[in-house]
């Protein structure tokens, strides 16, 4: 079943095209990677999508009653509700019901006719169907859900307006998630999520009954979540019905059959141009000359105007030219960490150990907030730890790449920060920044008003103008398009050097990396291969572990109530209790949809009520 139809969608801006003919068809449960170049007009076609904007020319139709949820890059929204407050508002269909529920209820304990009564029990019947329809009864495990998969507990009580564009992301993408629309546009959702939380999405939309867009430069989550790629280029699209690995496949055997045809036909038009110049030749020379000859010319420039000629194909577009040329060399103990230990309200790290040596390729991965980046400014010198020390190799000359944002005055150009940190005369600079693809007049564009992407090849511009022999790179593909993060992993694979990284992106770590250290628990476990590798030897270990635990006591621990009722009793005894209780409250619940009789209504209503009374003061009792 179609759900949206794009047909002949043109859009532009100060009447230069963003695109021009696009169509497209989403059927329910399509799982959609819409990919292109940054600029190419991607979040564009989102809004058009939304009503957020009109198209130019074409049509966009939506099923009838359909609805859309979108997840911008930066949610904007200033409310004073706090995180969980905000997450509940995706039920608030439910909530209406489950007041009118209660205001039904009231009415069952007074007096009134039998006629009132029946009218009143009909629609609490109904309305209790369209609850448990609606998922109502599972609220808060469904937000719990959530909120635990998304790793934002910290963000329950935060107000929203108190929160940074990361944590706004976040708590934007866990409401779209519990609204469940028809139609679920997400763009970049895996930015600001770690290693875990973007698993569990995977896992999430896999499930999802719905369509769903995602725009993504991540190509590892484009190929566990789509099956079938929009690619948005040069104004068009066009449809690739696979994952993303196998788009890039046919892409590529789709220009190289394009190119050939191309060729094919411009030999067949040449040689159709010299027909025709040498007819005009041989019809002039005789003598008289030949009309014959002369239409025959003719007749051939007639059939060259007819024939449709094939544009062009572009097989290699535009990219950085990066390449980091290694300084002089270090010795082969590059950085050694030794039994370090840093906290702040809350212990990060406890006897920590790490070596890294000469033209080592090692990954950091870990949970947010599991102290990656501390780590980073520890090896930098900006922080100090705890206890342990951080050694440091001879002739070792670190080159850092921060994600944090750039430091700027708001009058900074691009050309002014560059030739801040790499002293060359202006014309120097605009050349080599012209090879970042700052073009032109754009070296001069406000460093305020760049993208995500034109800042991070900003930095990666400056980077690779520092002399350095260990590069530390943190979350470095972020904001990068794929070409754009396809030239870096060339450019690093080429690199004399040792390179220490962080990221999340895992397409980029089994790419490029030969060592994994697991930052978790305090500790880092260091494996000796890529992501992938490692992510199944540490699945491996804790099942191992799980199998064979490491018992400290023979006893088993059991959970006591807090406040006992009238003797201390087990959590397994008192959980058997509460789902007793919830199994006489149901079937209160169905005798008060069958029973017609008021004053059986009054008595059935009041026992109910203690039922619930009895179950939530059980409930509290459990620690």
């Amino acid at each position: 079943m179609i759900i949206c139809q794009l047909y002949e969608v043109k859009k532009q801006y100060n009447e230069i095209p963003v695109f021009e003919g696009v169509s497209l068809v989403i059927k329910n449960n399509d799982r959609v990677g819409l990919v292109g170049r940054n600029g190419s007009g991607k979040s564009t076609l989102f809004k058009l999508i939304t009503g957020e904007e009109e198209a130019d020319a074409g049509s966009i139709t939506l099923q009838k009653n359909c609805r859309v949820g979108i997840l911008s890059q930066i949610p904007d929204f200033q409310e004073h509700k706090t995180g969980r407050a905000y997450l509940e508002s995706a039920f608030e269909e439910i909530f209406t019901i489950q007041k009118r529920l209660r205001e039904l209820e009231k009415g069952f304990t007074e007096a009134e006719s039998e006629e009132k009564l029946n009218r009143r029990m009909i629609e609490y019947g109904a309305l209790q169907e369209e609850l448990e329809q609606k998922g109502g009864y599972e609220i808060e495990s469904k937000i719990d859900s959530v909120i635990t998969g998304l790793k934002i507990e910290h963000l329950e009580n935060r107000e929203l307006a108190q929160m940074s564009g990361g944590e706004k992301t976040k708590i934007g993408l866990s409401l779209l998630l519990l609204q469940k629309p028809d139609l679920l546009l997400l763009d970049e959702p895996t930015n600001h999520l770690d290693l875990e939380s973007i698993e569990w999405l995977e896992q999430f939309l896999q499930q999802y009954k719905g369509a769903v867009i995602v725009i993504s430069h991540d190509r590892y989550f484009l190929d566990h979540t789509v099956n079938k790629i929009a690619d948005l280029e040069d104004g068009e699209i066009t449809i690739y019905p696979c994952s993303y690995t196998a788009y890039v496949k046919q892409k590529e055997e789709k220009l190289m059959h394009e190119f050939h045809a191309y060729e094919e036909q411009q030999k067949k038009i040449k040689k159709m141009k010299e027909a025709i110049k040498r007819l005009r030749q041989w019809a002039n020379e005789s003598s008289p000359p030949s009309e014959k000859l002369f239409r025959k010319a003719k007749s051939m420039e007639k059939a060259l105007a007819k024939i449709d000629v094939l544009k062009k194909p572009v097989l290699e577009q535009k990219t950085m030219n990066l390449s980091f040329q290694a300084g002089d060399r270090s010795g082969k103990d590059v950085l050694t960490i030794q039994e370090i230990e840093k906290g702040y309200q809350e212990l990060l790290f406890k006897d920590l150990n790490l070596s890294l040596y000469y033209k080592d390729r090692m990954a950091i991965v870990g949970s947010n907030g599991s102290g990656k980046s501390t780590l980073f400014s520890m090896i930098l010198g900006s922080n100090l730890p705890d206890k342990g020390q951080i050694k440091r190799g001879s002739s070792c000359k670190i080159g850092y790449l921060s994600q944090d944002a750039l430091e700027f005055e708001p009058s900074d150009r691009v050309i002014d920060l560059f030739r801040r940190d790499v002293p060359v005369s202006e014309a120097e600079a605009r050349h080599k920044l012209a090879t970042f693809l700052f073009y032109g007049a754009n070296v001069f564009n406000r460093i305020s008003g760049l993208s995500g992407g034109e800042r991070m090849r900003l930095r990666l511009a400056v980077l690779m103008h520092q002399p350095c022999n260990l590069l530390l790179l943190d979350e470095p593909t972020n904001h990068l398009d794929i070409e754009s993060q396809e030239v870096l992993e060339e450019a690093l694979t080429g690199f004399e050097g040792t390179i220490l990284a962080i990221s999340h992106d895992r397409y980029f770590l089994n790419n490029v990396f030969t060592r994994t250290a697991w930052l978790e628990n305090r500790q880092l476990t260091l494996f000796e291969g890529p992501y992938d590798w490692a992510k199944e030897k540490r699945s491996a270990q804790k099942q191992e572990e799980l199998n064979f635990p490491v018992q400290k006591s023979p006893k088993k621990r059991v959970r006591k109530i807090i406040q006992p009722i009238s003797e201390e009793i087990t959590e397994e005894d008192l959980l058997k209790k509460l789902e007793e209780l919830e199994q006489s409250i149901s079937s209160l619940e169905k005798q008060l949809n069958e029973t017609t009789d008021l004053e059986e209504t009054q008595q059935l209503y009041g026992k109910k009520t203690q039922l619930e009374e009895e179950y939530s003061r059980l409930y509290q009792r459990i620690s």
